[in-house]
């Protein structure tokens, strides 16, 4: 007790803590608290996701997103199949992160020919509405060729402006469609 009123408080130095729990911890009547406290949270957190199927549904719909992105990342990954073999944490992080930079540029692209391609079946009479534009998905690879030709002429050429509107209707639904 008297260590939770500390950390409510803000007395209780995090490192103390941490040393505290750590030294012998399964025999640290604290360890064992605060344990059980953890997982009583848990057993009400896995409960409410039992009995609430839009909770369900929700968690199942970020899930799902992210585990697409992690495909698609694992996909973009190349150079011995997107392992890393360096055991240095720099390295590491750095090799995440690039990848990481790679994904976003290319979800950038697909997302500029995706609208590009939106606004020409807009143009040929096709009403297209936000429920459309939630079935895509930016994590596309069939255009994308990761170990193709790439011409390097194209480099001094100056795209044009981004234009960031797109004339479909979007209505706020309360509940997110679950994913297939």
């Amino acid at each position: 007790m008297r260590v939770s009123i500390a950390i409510r408080e803000g007395t209780l130095a995090s490192p103390l803590l941490l040393r505290r729990l750590g030294s012998n911890s399964h025999r640290n009547q604290t360890y064992r608290a605060f344990r059980e406290v953890g997982r009583a949270v848990a057993t009400l957190q896995l409960l409410k996701f039992i009995s609430d199927p839009s909770l369900r549904r929700r968690v199942t719909a970020a899930t799902n997103k992210v585990e697409s992105f992690n495909n698609f990342t694992d996909w973009l990954a190349f150079c011995n199949g997107g392992v890393i073999a360096e055991n240095d944490p720099v390295e590491q992080e750095k090799a995440v992160k690039l990848t990481s930079l790679l994904a976003n540029c290319v979800i950038f692209h697909t997302t500029l020919d995706l609208m590009n391609i939106v606004r020409e079946l807009q143009a040929e009479g096709w009403q297209i509405t936000g429920e459309d534009l939630a079935a895509i998905s930016p994590y596309l690879t069939d255009h994308i060729m990761r170990f193709g030709t790439y011409a390097t002429t194209e480099l001094t050429v100056r795209p044009d402006a981004f234009d960031p509107h797109l004339d479909v209707e979007f209505e706020a639904e309360e509940e997110l469609p679950t994913a297939a």
